[in-house]
């Protein structure tokens, strides 16, 4: 009879567990859906009024110089960026609410003058800092603290992108290349799901392109979807590579971070008059849609990367997702054209394979496939996943995430990403 009572009592335990989880999804959906909304609208109306009023773009290397001001007024010295929200889940790193503000403000300013660079990543900075402190509010110990974190993450990316099913799994996925914090889902998917329903009733538009041609699967289209991957998975690692190497760069050159980004602006500037069109300023959802008709500039992909590069590296604030999603876009655009291939399907397939990449989170890219661009061509995405995950080793956009198990090993390395 006792053994039976104490049975009842830990499953009546267990579903105090779940309850308490999804007041959490709950709670964090919807604070952090009413920010990201905000922040939607904020980058929205900063790519909006860039585009009618070309001239702002001069004006890039003066905002710079309060993107500092702004950040060492509030004692903000060494920005680590999504690394911090991502040690904060490994290792508990202290997420302070103050991040939250300073990445929206700075997003938006950076989008609004013509540096090149994407939106989701800050929202995970946004989101992350808001679900953190949230946590602490409550009182909750630090496991929980980490359940908050990635709820947040995963609410700010929903409202954002309108991928509620990438949003949930990314947000444990993103961490630990090999382990997921299962115990996060439920919460992470009613955060993510709240916040993508807050976000759609306040006006704002999923991120949905359309795919209206997929060839048969056959051998043939097969090895040149894989062929399509494996070479994404090279240009990813250019991507990383030079992400990290650009910053150091910047900082070896320019010890001052005033004149750094001063410095750096100038170039976006100088290089933006020099190509003669605003195609890299900016998230660049524009020319997306144009690989997806295949009308992409054959160097988009390599002049997207040196943009981007150029101005995260110098201290400008936003995400590094969307470029990925643009490098991969416009490279699949290109590989269509050579290989006569549909530029659709050829731009989705790179898209994906690029997140991959740069990300090494092989489920939420094939998640963000099926909700940008449908199910049909789902063995053409899951090829190409597949290879583009084994293809693009151990590099990362973010350094503080740990490749925990090896990707062609049943081994448990617990190694940096590189």
């Amino acid at each position: 009879m006792n053994e039976y009572k104490d049975k009842l009592i830990r499953e009546l335990n267990n579903y105090k567990e779940i309850l308490i989880l999804l007041i959490i999804g709950l709670c964090t959906g919807t604070i952090v859906g009413l920010v990201g909304t905000a922040f939607y609208y904020g980058i929205k109306f900063a790519t909006a009024f860039r585009t009618e009023h070309d001239f702002i773009i001069l004006l890039l290397p003066f905002a710079g110089l309060f993107i500092v001001f702004m950040y060492r007024v509030c004692r903000d010295y060494e920005d680590k960026g999504t690394n911090l929200v991502i040690t904060s889940i490994s290792e508990g790193d202290n997420l302070p609410l103050k991040k939250a503000p300073l990445i929206f403000v700075a997003s938006v300013i950076t989008h609004l003058f013509g540096g090149s660079a994407g939106r989701e990543g800050a929202a995970l900075q946004i989101g992350g800092s808001i679900g953190y402190n949230l946590g602490k509010a409550a009182r909750q110990g630090d496991e929980r603290l980490k359940i908050f974190t990635m709820c947040g993450m995963a609410a700010a990316f929903s409202a954002l992108f309108g991928t509620p099913m990438t949003a949930a799994i990314f947000a444990m996925e993103l961490e630990s290349v090999g382990i997921m914090y299962y115990s996060a889902l439920v919460p992470c998917v009613v955060s993510a799901l709240v916040a993508n329903g807050i976000a759609q009733q306040l006006g704002t538009v999923p991120d949905v392109f359309t795919v209206s041609y997929i060839p048969e699967f056959t051998i043939k289209t097969a090895c040149l979807a894989g062929l399509l991957a494996i070479m994404c998975a090279a240009v990813s690692i250019v991507f990383c590579v030079g992400m990290h190497k650009t910053g150091r760069l910047y900082k070896r050159l320019f010890k001052n971070p005033y004149i750094r980004i001063f410095v750096g602006g100038c170039i976006v500037v100088a290089l933006t008059f020099i190509v003669g069109n605003r195609y890299y300023n900016g998230a660049g959802m524009n020319v997306i849609e144009m690989a997806i008709e295949g009308t992409a500039p054959s160097p988009a992909f390599i002049l997207k990367i040196l943009f981007t590069c150029l101005t995260l590296g110098a201290g400008y604030k936003g995400g590094e997702i969307v470029p990925s999603l643009y490098i991969g876009a416009t490279f699949g655009c290109l590989f269509a054209n050579i290989f006569n291939l549909t530029p659709a399907l050829s731009a989705s397939i790179g898209m994906g394979a690029l997140f991959c990449g740069v990300t090494n989170c092989p489920i939420s890219a094939l998640l963000i496939c099926f909700e940008m661009f449908g199910y049909n061509g789902m063995p053409y995405y899951l090829i190409a996943i597949a290879l583009s995950y084994a293809s693009s080793g151990y590099f990362s956009l973010y350094k503080s995430q740990k490749i925990m198990y090896s990707k062609y090993h049943n081994k448990y390395i617990n190694k940096q990403a590189r």
